[in-house]
């Protein structure tokens, strides 16, 4: 049984996923800069281990703090001893400018690097030593991965190399439609995005009032705007500015296991992201036969096929987000339509275990 050294934050749930469907057919080392706050998924798992730096993780989330840059590089003595001790055939990078960095400067010869999206469409932008950066760690790598075509033409002004890209799916046996939770008489629009202000909760804040000041007599509607960030009391005093307090519920932060619950709480599917790198919450949502009214950021765009699975709108606009939602109340034979075609899309194109196939594919060639 081959070894695998991944590098990427152990409580992130795309690492969970990546860790535990691997950890079927290799054995598997995880090292995360910092400590999972919950660890106990992992512990069914005898095929798994996690490493960590034992630095209060608030100081590494602090990237303000030049104590928090520093301490990153107390990591590269311990990924040389984890390389030493298990001697995995190969080490993959979760995001290319802190773990493909710490990888390279390890040591590391033949990297595998997985792109996330702001290591690609932010990092490079802020200078041209963080441009050279990047385009060192791409050099360095043996192959490089990407989760969605638009992504790979953005990394690809920064390197000749091929990108291969491979959707981060979902789990097609856990996100399906079950309206036990839905409410009979009410239509729940809604939402499941970390609260920031790139993910554009307050555009959606602005149609849900456009579309009750003009049908709130007609419809029993709610919002239902699920996840945690730094936007949240923002979010909540536009909410009250708007007097929409009695319309609107704020979940906060939820355990990723318990997603699946809350997308079969709402009806329409809302996600009006100033930027995107690819749409995961929409294709849970089309997943469970939802249909989607998304922005036309790039990675949402790559996941919806308009007026199929889903309506795209213009990014920073509540009128036309309002508009298309409205249509999407009004009409409940299209909101079926709509969302039986964005199940299909997803049984073809992101479905977890053929997308965790092809990883595997790649592995096999070492």
């Amino acid at each position: 049984m081959k070894t695998i050294l991944l590098l990427s934050t152990a409580d992130n749930p795309h690492t969970i996923k990546w860790a535990t469907g691997l950890s079927k057919y290799y054995k598997i080392i995880i090292f995360s800069l910092k400590k999972p706050e919950k660890d106990t998924i992992y512990r069914a798992y005898s095929n798994i281990r996690i490493y960590s730096l034992d630095v209060d993780n608030e100081i590494i989330n602090n990237r303000n703090n030049i104590l928090s840059k520093i301490i990153y590089f107390k990591a590269i003595p311990l990924i040389k001893t984890l390389i030493e001790k298990y001697k995995p055939e190969i080490v993959h990078a979760h995001y290319a400018t802190s773990y493909g960095l710490l990888a390279i400067l390890s040591g590391v010869d033949e990297l595998y690097l997985s792109l996330w999206g702001s290591d690609v469409y932010l990092f490079p932008k802020k200078s041209i030593l963080h441009r050279f950066l990047f385009k060192f760690i791409l050099r360095k790598s043996k192959y490089i991965f990407s989760t969605s075509e638009i992504m790979k033409v953005e990394a690809l002004k920064y390197c000749d190399t091929d990108i291969n890209v491979i959707p981060f799916g979902i789990d097609v046996n856990k996100f399906f439609n079950n309206n036990f939770f839905n409410e009979s008489n009410q239509l729940t629009i809604g939402t499941i995005k970390g609260l920031e202000k790139v993910y554009g909760i307050d555009i959606l804040i602005k149609a849900f009032k456009i579309i009750l000041d003009r049908k709130k007599e007609q419809y029993n509607l709610k919002l239902l705007i699920v996840g945690g960030g730094s936007e949240e009391i923002n979010l909540k005093k536009l909410v009250s500015s708007l007097e929409l307090d009695n319309f609107i519920k704020f979940t906060g932060k939820i355990d990723y296991e318990r997603i699946v619950e809350y997308h079969n709480q709402i009806d329409i599917f809302v996600a009006l992201s100033l930027s995107e790198s690819f749409g995961v919450a929409v294709i849970e949502a089309s997943s469970c036969e939802k249909p989607v009214v998304v922005s036309n950021a790039d990675g949402l765009k790559e996941v919806v096929e308009n007026d199929v699975t889903g309506l795209i709108v213009k990014k920073n606009n509540p009128e036309h987000a309002a508009e298309a939602i409205l249509k999407l109340v009004h009409n409940n034979e299209l909101r079926k339509k709509l969302g039986n075609a964005g199940r299909d899309l997803v049984l073809k194109k992101y479905d977890w275990s053929m997308n965790l196939k092809e990883m595997i594919k790649y592995y096999e060639k070492n």
